[in-house]
């Protein structure tokens, strides 16, 4: 089935269908069900249908059933047609006049932020994994949306076993992380579904994201019982294999949509 490039753009002028699709931008590569986009949005489950409908029949998201779920993820390919058809129809081909005057590769040392909610595991563990072993590469930061206290206990003792350096780790607010950076991140990265379904508009430039759900080891965990370590363990390794794929990108001569294909799929394995 072909789409028109207005069908679409019609489609996405509704502020509520909008909002869905920028959502699923933000968790791709996951498929969300129903009930989750109801929640993270506020949305009424008739007026939803209504609006997964639309979008899934202008082909800008990809429906499958799981059970008796529907899931719903964001048709990257349909993203990019947009832009591709905004500059052929629009700019003439001309993308000189249209093109955002930001960079298309991040710089020769790339700087990396790690985003959760409460940066107290997920977000500091890659921080520091990508601190350690990769610092002299990259420039590195950790934050949260709603930051607790301080560093959870099995998380610093997780990474003192693996040889990293714990003293200064805390727990750090996204607004504090932004204003003590003097230039734009080049990727970002969201570890935890909360994180990503939150829109960040403190975000500046245009840095490459994604996301990289893992789930939170956190919840009932107890520094005494081995159940709660291997869920920080589990962590840490895949934090750990995704960082060191990520760190042997060709950064200086790849492409921004190379890099950006290529930090997706990180996130699938």
């Amino acid at each position: 089935m072909e789409f028109k490039l207005l069908d679409r753009l019609a489609t996405l002028s509704h502020p509520q269908r909008m909002a869905i699709f920028r959502l699923l931008i933000r968790r791709y590569p996951d498929a969300l069900p129903v009930a989750e986009i109801l929640t993270v949005l506020d949305l009424k489950p008739s007026t939803t249908s209504v609006y997964l409908s639309a979008l899934k029949s202008a082909g800008l998201v990809h429906q499958r059933r799981l059970g008796t779920s529907l899931l719903y993820s964001a048709n990257i390919a349909a993203s990019q047609e947009i832009v591709s058809g905004l500059f052929s129809d629009c700019c003439g081909g001309r993308a000189d006049l249209c093109l955002p005057t930001d960079p298309l590769k991040p710089a020769t040392q790339p700087s990396v932020l790690f985003l959760c909610t409460g940066n107290s595991a997920r977000s500091i563990m890659a921080e520091t994994i990508l601190r350690d072993w990769q610092g002299r590469t990259f420039t590195v930061a950790s934050a949260g949306t709603e930051p607790r206290a301080g560093v959870h206990a099995i998380a610093r003792d997780v990474l003192l076993s693996k040889g990293h350096n714990i003293q200064n780790l805390h727990s750090k607010n996204i607004t504090t992380v932004l204003g003590e950076t003097t230039s734009d991140f080049d990727f970002v990265f969201t570890v935890c579904d909360n994180a990503a379904n939150q829109d960040s508009g403190a975000l500046h430039g245009t840095p490459i994201a994604s996301h990289w759900g893992i789930e939170d080891p956190v919840p009932a965990a107890n520094s005494l019982d081995k159940a709660s370590r291997d869920r920080f363990e589990n962590t840490y390794e895949m934090l750990n294999t995704r960082i060191s794929r990520f760190a042997t990108l060709p950064f200086e001569t790849a492409s921004r949509a190379d890099l950006q294909k290529s930090v997706d799929d990180i996130a699938r394995n």
